[in-house]
């Protein structure tokens, strides 16, 4: 396969991990920000180096908007699928932005940070006290008992985490903190009753994510005396990206990547799924031809996504994407450039934060579909190198929400 990447020439020295085609067409300095910020080398065609008009990256490649667009972008993946539940309670998001909080309050130096630590985890508990009732209100009927008691919990926890604070155990803070910030995140899946919306007709039969699944990508690293194997836990988000999550699952469950080595990795991305042979993606036993995904993006205050247009190509440019690239380790579908439904089985991870993708102002939103984030471990994916072999991805929980699974269909 024959990865170009267009206008890349122009930036920190990004190439493709196969090919690297220069043209000799002179760019301004205008012309490379756009050619990068429209292509910058995400999908699986062979772009040309031609107008920048509607390219895309290059290579085959409800809930509160103020809260995800004010202030300080959200770059915690937790925190981002935390705010992405399609749920409108604003009693568990006053407990929840208090704790999250602690994050910032724990950049100070020192056991100063625990003063403003416990204001955070008094003001979270005072949060449960007062609106306990409103959040077991929003929870649907078949869950309540689950989430009183996950709230039980997240109340022993926060007295727990004071007395952290008033021992002043500075390094025992963070993990009582992802504890309880855990407690919050199912207490907040715990409302959502059912899939909240129907998707296009057109795509119906597809594999489909309705809700949210957990894998484990098991890589084994080469030539790192440091780091020999690796577990990267990443959840898939289906409220959000029902046939792309879908698409994905239905490969792991095919065990599609076992085996396969990490096909590019050069700071800004790693990017793996493309199968050997003259085929850029699966190709399904049923049909004998390359199994396509459309591209699907959800807004932020839309009720569902929309399919096959870049939000560019809508003429919403000021729209906030619900899974946006700001965590290190925003996970999305590659595909072709020029092609907006080419997408198959070629993923990306995004590593890098640059001047051109700054979280919450990013040219990748709103152009590729992001159906998951990597939660645990998603530093060590700056370590993965061209070459090192995906052992395996295992389903850890979450495969019942998928729908049309075509794994088990025979062929």
């Amino acid at each position: 396969m024959d990865l170009t990447f267009k206008g890349l020439i122009c930036v920190n020295g990004l190439t493709s991990n196969v090919s690297f085609k220069k043209s000799e067409k002179s760019f301004s300095l205008k012309e490379c920000a756009i050619s990068v910020a429209l292509a910058i080398g995400l999908v699986t065609g062979v772009p040309a180096m031609e107008s920048p008009a509607h390219a895309t990256p290059a290579n085959s490649s409800i809930p509160d908007v103020s809260v995800l667009i004010s202030g300080p972008p959200i770059k915690d993946p937790g925190a981002l699928l935390r705010y992405a539940l399609p749920i409108d309670n604003k009693a568990i998001r006053e407990v929840q932005k208090p704790l999250e909080d602690i994050t910032d309050s724990l950049k100070v130096a020192g056991v100063r940070a625990l003063d403003s630590v416990e204001r955070n985890v008094r003001q979270a508990s005072r949060a449960l006290s007062q609106g306990k009732d409103l959040i077991l209100a929003g929870v649907a009927e078949s869950k309540k008992a689950e989430a009183q008691e996950l709230l039980d919990k997240l109340a022993v926890g926060l007295q727990e985490l004071l007395r952290i604070v008033e021992e002043r155990d500075r390094d025992a803070v963070k993990p009582k903190q992802k504890e309880l910030l855990q407690y919050v995140g199912s207490v907040e899946e715990d409302m959502v009753d059912g899939f909240p919306y129907e998707v296009p007709e057109e795509y119906r039969n597809m594999p489909l994510l309705k809700g949210r699944a957990t894998v484990d990508m098991k890589v084994k690293v080469k030539d790192n005396p440091n780091l020999q194997d690796c577990v990267f836990r990443i959840v898939l988000d289906g409220y959000n990206a029902p046939v792309t999550a879908g698409n994905f699952l239905d490969l792991v469950e095919r065990h599609f990547y076992d085996g396969m080595e990490i096909q590019r990795a050069d700071g800004f991305v790693v990017q793996t799924g493309d199968p050997e042979g003259p085929a850029e993606g699966f190709i399904d036993p049923s049909t004998g031809k390359i199994r396509t995904i459309p591209l699907e993006i959800m807004v932020s205050g839309d009720k569902s996504p929309v399919y096959g247009q870049t939000l560019e190509e809508l003429g919403r440019y000021k729209a906030q994407t619900r899974l946006p690239f700001n965590a290190f380790g925003t996970m999305a579908m590659a595909r072709d450039e020029f092609d907006n439904n080419s997408a198959s089985s070629q993923v990306f991870w995004l590593l890098k934060e640059s001047e051109l993708t700054p979280s919450n102002a990013n040219i990748l939103d709103g152009r590729y579909a992001v159906f998951g984030y990597v939660t645990e471990n998603e530093d060590y994916l700056a370590d993965l190198k061209v070459g090192d072999v995906i052992e395996s991805i295992q389903v850890v929980s979450g495969l019942d929400n998928l729908a049309n699974p075509s794994y088990k269909i025979v062929g």
